[in-house]
């Protein structure tokens, strides 16, 4: 089997991250976080995870051209899940107009795997 390997392990890294991160929240950050701050940590790790699985498929879809997809899942991730990180453990809340940035790059690189796979199809 052909992996793509770049996606395939970003995947597998922001996954081993995202459930470090959610269990530090729930267990190693109730008294010193805000309930609005827990609830940033919370979301982030939880788009962070389902996009980490996004990437795993991406990786996995080896006869697809998925570059794109994978990129912007990434990008996504980074901003999206970031953002919300950043604010919840620095109170820099202005960040919060990067977040929807992160969540465009999510749907669009939904849009854009299933373009990859339709046009590929055989």
């Amino acid at each position: 089997m052909h992996i793509n390997r770049w996606p395939f392990l970003l995947g597998v890294f922001f996954a081993a991250t995202a459930v470090m991160i959610g269990a530090f929240g729930a267990h190693g950050l109730q008294s010193i976080l805000t309930p609005k701050a827990l609830g940033w940590v919370e979301t982030g790790a939880r788009y962070q995870f389902m996009h980490a699985f996004a990437l795993l498929v991406c990786g996995l879809l080896a006869g697809h051209s998925v570059r794109i997809p994978a990129m912007l899942f990434t990008v996504g991730v980074l901003l999206f899940s970031g953002s919300l990180y950043v604010m919840a453990f620095t109170g820099i809340t202005r960040l919060g107009m990067i977040t929807p940035l992160g969540g465009l790059g999510f749907i669009t690189g939904w849009v854009c795997l299933g373009w990859c796979v339709w046009r590929t199809q055989e």
